[in-house]
């Protein structure tokens, strides 16, 4: 914790979807994970609306980011 070691794997993982052509990366959480939360909003992610299998769950949050 606190060593950046998240928000490097973020930004490698935004890389790596660059590279392939991605132009928007979408993530999920949990609203039991206010870290992840805040790493995702600190990093410039918005809330979106929800995808996939946790598409429907209250207990999910989504985030997007353009890149």
């Amino acid at each position: 914790r606190r060593r950046g070691h998240a928000r490097r794997m973020l930004s490698a993982l935004e890389s790596w979807a660059r590279d392939r052509g991605a132009t928007r990366v979408v993530l999920e959480t949990g609203v039991a994970q206010p870290e992840a939360i805040a790493l995702y909003e600190s990093a410039g992610y918005r809330p979106t609306d929800g995808f996939g299998h946790y598409r429907d769950s209250p207990l999910s949050r989504s985030f997007a980011k353009d890149l």
